[in-house]
């Protein structure tokens, strides 16, 4: 139901769905008054003849059977009478009232005083037939009158009993057609919507699939020569630029690392071969210094041009599955005794194994890189506490201290390149490679100091396929 299908079938339904209720509600309102204009013409044509009848007729014994009988006729003649009827006729009557108001005869169901006193407490205007409810009546009654030359008034009554159930059986089929049209009103617009979106979906899909290492895929394509097709068609030409552009920026930082490094490796080699057991001390350290140097070189060219790359989403991968626990207690071995020389202490706290899909050797250097800040920034005598835990998919480690933590002026920059504490004498790109690394593999990185004092960071990585589900 969070589909755009769902939503976009829904509003078309609803749209439809009002409009067609409007058509039916206008078309039965049409019914309606065609039928009540029928009963009004059928009432002032009989009303007009038996007022006809009236006058013609002598005022003799035989004046009431005459009309009586004439109204009689009339009422065999209802429109819209259904034929299965009672043989009583009570949806139609005749009376006509003296000069003072009074019955003077009666043709219809019952005795006609409740008619007369409905009438006598209405005002119906001659050739305008009008509502009147009768007591007794759950239905009103459509009346015509017409006035006689005696002064005496002849009405004629029309339940409009029929006339409501034809237009509630009218009602009923229009709402069951209504609810027909609008069932596959819905499934047709669903339908066509969900087929139209699905090749977006695909579009979506596919692009979704294209990582960072992989842009040699492309999104599907249609023959149909729609907006759809032209969006996947530009999506293509875009990736085609987009991998051409990469292979262009893979080229560049390959060859400029390979015209960088070379020379230094030159040097760096001349440099150690120059040195000999016979050298005295004031001797050797320049050149052992001018090794580091070149170490350092080396390291801030390697960590730039990675930083580059993934900031340029272009940070090459080579995954497998790689077990965090493992890694960090075989880095923790390593630099224990360089930490424990300087008098820091390191600790895991970790349930077991934690499997990543990642580059090993990235995610060594990256854990490597957070082990060098300790090392450089963190004074004697302080302890760094890892945390290592496996939750909702993603595998966590948080790294934090009881030192003097980040300075308050870069703490909202801390990732950034060159940006580092004013104590610090590096390059400030230690901790914009570890965004770079955990970014490329579709992680995030925070950074920030203790409440208690320190600082924490916080990495977090997605666990290797069909782990932590």
């Amino acid at each position: 139901m969070r589909s755009a299908a769902w939503r976009i079938s829904l509003w078309a339904t609803l749209a439809f769905a009002c409009g067609t209720m409007v058509v039916f509600i206008g078309l039965h309102r049409f019914v309606a008054d065609d039928i009540q204009r029928r009963s009004d013409a059928w009432l002032s044509g009989e009303v007009e003849v038996l007022g006809d009848v009236a006058e013609r007729t002598p005022k003799d014994a035989l004046y009431n059977r005459v009309v009586g009988e004439v109204a009689e006729l009339a009422g065999k003649e209802v429109p819209n009478k259904l034929a299965a009827e009672s043989s009583e006729n009570d949806s139609v009557f005749f009376l006509q009232t003296g000069s003072d108001g009074s019955m003077r005869l009666w043709v219809g169901a019952g005795d006609g005083k409740p008619d007369l006193r409905a009438i006598q407490a209405s005002r119906i205007l001659p050739d305008h037939p009008s509502d009147l409810r009768i007591q007794g009546f759950g239905v009103p009654f459509r009346v015509a009158s017409t006035r006689i030359d005696d002064g005496s008034y002849i009405y004629l009554g029309l339940s409009e009993r029929d006339e409501l159930r034809v237009l509630r059986s009218l009602g009923l089929r229009f709402f069951l057609l209504w609810l027909l049209l609008v069932f596959f009103g819905f499934i047709i617009v669903f339908y066509t919507t969900r087929r139209m979106l699905s090749h977006i979906r695909g579009i979506t899909e596919a692009a979704s699939r294209i990582g960072h290492s992989d842009l040699t895929a492309r999104v599907p394509t249609a023959r149909r020569n729609d907006e759809v097709s032209h969006l996947a068609l530009t999506l293509n030409r875009m990736l085609d630029r987009i991998e051409s552009s990469m292979h262009q920026l893979h080229t560049i930082t390959d060859a400029l690392a390979h015209d960088l490094r070379s020379p230094l490796t030159a040097i760096r080699g001349k440099l150690e071969m120059s040195l000999s057991p016979a050298m005295q001390g004031e001797q050797v350290e320049p050149i052992v210094s001018a090794i580091e140097e070149l170490d350092r070189l080396t390291d801030f060219l390697n960590k730039s041009l990675d930083v580059a790359e993934a900031k340029a989403d272009a940070l090459r991968l080579n995954r497998a599955v790689v077990d965090l626990d493992e890694l960090l207690r075989i880095m923790i071995d390593l630099y224990e005794p360089s930490m424990s020389e300087k008098g820091l202490q390191i600790s895991l706290r970790s349930h077991g194994p934690v499997e990543i899909d990642a580059d090993e050797a990235l995610i060594h250097r990256m854990i490597a890189n957070l082990f060098d800040n300790e090392l450089k920034h963190l004074p004697a005598g302080r302890a760094v506490m890892l945390r290592l835990a496996a939750d909702a998919g993603s595998a966590l480690l948080i790294l934090e201290d009881d030192g003097p933590g980040f300075d308050a002026e870069i703490g909202d920059r801390l990732f950034e390149r060159r940006v580092k504490g004013k104590a610090s004498n590096g390059h400030g790109l230690g901790l914009a490679f570890v965004d770079a690394v955990v970014r490329a593999h579709g992680g995030s990185v925070t950074a920030g100091n203790r409440e208690g004092g320190g600082a924490r960071i916080a990495v977090t990585l997605p666990l290797a396929s069909g782990l932590g589900q």
